[in-house]
């Protein structure tokens, strides 16, 4: 056996050690305390409820997201969006105007779509290096925002759900700002045009959001509503593993027993994640504004997937936790971080500067804490109105 194998094994020997370890030192104190036939039963209702209640229901708002972005971008309203937006990105973002058309891109789809735009050439052509780099926290801080704001009205609080969007937008202005400094700071040679040759043409924005226009504006509204909707069950189905994996297991170290104890029904479990949250509760109170802390499991799970996130929303409704202070900070904290840890390393990955990964992160990390602290703040502003 060559010294090469050896290495090999040992490291998988260790990794899959590593993992029994953890694996057992999660679901042992579990079963310990619910009953292994409870931690079982509760497992597999409480996922089956999140695919009934949860996931159908968020992937009826994305179809019908969807459908209603592709004919505002068929009929040219996104368009006009992206030309008021124009104005606004070089005091704000430090980038050029074309950028507002990655925001747009992503607020009404996901994250990697900025990531499309970043890759076209005539685009890149506008952006330094550096101010391209930051594109990945740019997009991320706008991604899912669509479905995101439709599914925090849906519980009643649309002032929540807007004062949650300004803070998006704010965090999306210091993630950028932060990267792009960073950016500079480690890598100075970066302050130079992202495409070395001069542009052949000018990069038309009208051309990537608009239609068809030779078609009849039936047929075109027809074939919108219907691509709309199709691309719509697309990123409905994309979160089901995310809803049901990581919202189980959050559920299970979020919520406690029932009234009657453990009796393996649906959203119990042991509550982990409020007890270590209670050790620096007065930091949650005060930044955001939670007075129950099982509400922290939103902003936790959004780190990964804000699908699964929003997963969380019927059961924290039913739990009568779900206020509108806790709507604008879960909105601005939802869109700003948006599963940036699944989504940061893939981006970079593919603009071919993995170097940045850490200091993205960082910047994201950061962003994302100041969108939902100003958002609590500004909600409290609003309610002494």
């Amino acid at each position: 056996m060559t010294k090469k194998s050896r290495k090999g094994i040992s490291r998988s020997s260790l990794e899959a050690l590593i993992f029994t370890t953890v694996f057992l030192g999660i679901f042992i104190p579990l079963g310990i305390r619910m009953g292994g036939d409870n931690l079982l039963n509760t497992i597999m209702r409480t996922a089956h409820g999140l695919l009934l209640n949860t996931v159908f229901y968020l992937m009826s708002i994305t179809v019908l997201t969807g459908a209603l972005a592709k004919l505002m971008s068929e009929f040219g309203l996104v368009s006009i969006i992206g030309r008021v937006l124009k104005p606004l990105m070089k005091p704000l973002f430090n980038l050029p105007g074309v950028a507002g058309l990655g925001a747009i891109m992503t607020f009404l789809s996901d994250n990697p779509a900025i990531i499309a735009l970043a890759r076209d050439k005539s685009f890149a052509s506008y952006f330094k290096k550096y101010q391209l780099l930051s594109l990945t926290n740019f997009g991320t801080a706008f991604g899912m925002g669509f479905v995101v704001i439709v599914t925090m009205m849906s519980f009643g609080q649309p002032g929540g759900a807007l004062i949650g969007l300004f803070g998006a937008f704010c965090g999306s202005i210091i993630s950028t700002r932060i990267m792009q400094r960073s950016c500079l700071k480690s890598f100075p040679e970066l302050d130079s045009p992202a495409v070395e040759t001069p542009r052949k043409g000018e990069f038309d924005a009208d051309k990537q959001l608009e239609g068809d226009t030779r078609q009849s504006v039936f047929l075109r509204f027809i074939n919108a509503i219907l691509d709309g909707g199709k691309s719509g069950v697309e990123l409905g189905l994309t979160i089901i593993p995310g809803v049901l994996v990581i919202t189980t297991m959050v559920i299970l170290i979020t919520f406690g027993a029932g009234p009657e104890g453990y009796t393996g029904a649906a959203n119990q479990g042991v509550p982990v994640l409020p007890w270590l949250a209670e050790k620096i509760h007065w930091v949650f109170e005060w930044l955001f504004g939670f007075t129950d802390m099982r509400l922290i499991a939103f902003p936790m799970t959004t780190l990964g997937a804000v699908g699964a996130a929003l997963g969380l929303l019927p059961t924290f409704n039913a739990e009568g936790i779900l206020d509108g202070n806790a709507i604008a900070v879960f909105t601005a904290i939802g869109m700003c971080w948006s599963g940036f840890l699944s989504t940061h390393t893939a981006m970079l990955d593919a603009l071919g500067f993995r170097k940045a990964i850490s200091k993205a992160l960082g910047a994201h990390t950061v962003a994302g804490l100041a969108a939902g602290i100003i958002a609590h703040f500004l909600y409290l502003l609003v309610s002494l109105l």
